[in-house]
């Protein structure tokens, strides 16, 4: 395996799925009772916030076209673009764009993607 594979898509769409599912209840649960001001003042919930985010993207490269296709209605390339700012521009993340994708993105891409994983068999 080469090391550029690690972003192709992957035949375990399932597993992809679940790793976003975690990944986004972990941070709804990191940020619970924050309101965006306490968050931009906390490094270590936004630090964990930032991970989570990244290996959500990183789940949506693997799942590749996949995602589209279970999932059309969520901005596939923009999730995987973040993952990119989050590691390679992390000195311009924008606390405010972050919070927004917490409040107001994360919560239905979780049942989204329970709901997707949920009628896919179990990946080998």
């Amino acid at each position: 395996m080469s090391s550029g594979s690690a972003s192709l898509p992957t035949e375990r769409p399932k597993t992809r799925l679940q790793d976003i599912v975690e990944n986004a209840a972990s941070i709804l649960t990191y940020t619970t009772g924050m309101d965006r001001e306490a968050f931009a003042r906390n490094n270590l919930v936004r630090d964990a916030v930032e991970r989570c985010l990244e290996r959500i993207s990183e789940a949506a490269s693997k799942l590749g076209g996949t995602a589209e296709t279970l999932l059309p209605n969520h901005p596939w390339r923009q999730i995987r673009d973040l993952g990119n700012i989050l590691r390679h521009a992390y000195d311009n993340v924008d606390e405010e764009i972050v919070w927004s994708i917490v409040t107001e993105r994360l919560p239905t891409l979780i049942i989204d993607a329970e709901r997707a994983a949920a009628q896919l068999p179990d990946d080998t």
